[in-house]
């Protein structure tokens, strides 16, 4: 007798439901702690390019980098910081003026609105001060995960993973953190980079997409990991010598 259709329905829905594998990394636990090692050799204290003075013109300066270069927002935020270093000093100053120091970042009006909103929430709910919590730093306008994460690994030390368009296309690029979003891949990170390089591992990721894994041609031959890596894209398998990186070419945005 034929069973009724309904059920078969829900069986097969049932296989449909569930839970797909998360993509994993094609290197060992051993190869990502040796790239790790080599990046800190290459890098061994690394910065973030954004100038700032205190993690008040650090937050502002993470907010205006969105969709521009860290070149573009340090020039136009050093007379900004020079005149607002603090959120009273910045609403002090208002949106007007605010706008006037930023106008040649991309979407600039509505940055602006965005500073002076988040020094009066600074100010009202947290004293003037930056909270050093990731729940409290995302409910302050303008301030999303990858924001606050890099606010948190910068002005407070914690070992954070912020996931920009370098780290994105690096995690899948060459297989170390798959993932179709920037939550996924840093979920990802977080579990394969071994802890003892977690502080300094979203700068030396970041820097490396930046100047070598560039987005349009990957400058393999100036790779430390070039044997490690696995990238379908890459060139060489022969690592760059691990002594400071060269000033580099203008990076991409």
């Amino acid at each position: 007798m034929e069973k009724p259709k309904v059920k078969n329905a829900a069986r097969a829905a049932g296989r449909r439901a569930k839970p797909r594998r998360k993509p994993k990394s094609l290197y060992t636990p051993a190869e990502v702690a040796e790239m790790f090692r080599r990046f800190s050799i290459q890098r061994p204290e690394p910065k973030g390019e954004l100038e700032h003075v205190n993690a008040f013109t650090l937050l502002v300066a993470v907010v205006l980098s969105a969709q521009a270069t860290d070149a573009g927002v340090n020039r136009a935020t050093r007379g900004l910081f020079a005149v607002a270093d603090t959120p009273a000093r910045m609403l002090a100053l208002g949106e007007e003026a605010v706008g006037a120091h930023i106008r040649t970042i991309g979407l600039w009006r509505n940055k602006a609105k965005n500073v002076i909103a988040l020094s009066e929430a600074l100010i009202r709910d947290h004293g003037g001060d930056v909270p050093g919590d990731r729940d409290l730093l995302t409910r302050l306008p303008g301030v999303g995960r990858k924001t606050a994460n890099v606010v948190l690994n910068m002005a407070f030390g914690q070992p954070t993973m912020a996931v920009d368009t370098h780290i994105l296309r690096i995690g899948n690029r060459i297989g170390l953190a798959p993932g179709k979003t920037p939550d996924e891949v840093e979920r990802r990170l977080l579990e394969v980079i071994p802890h003892e390089y977690m502080l300094h591992a979203h700068h030396w990721l970041i820097l490396h997409g930046r100047y070598v894994c560039k987005a349009r041609r990957p400058e393999c031959e100036r790779c430390v990991i070039a044997d490690l890596c696995k990238a379908a894209v890459k060139t060489s398998s022969i690592p760059a010598p691990l002594v400071p990186p060269e000033p580099a070419a203008p990076a991409e945005v």
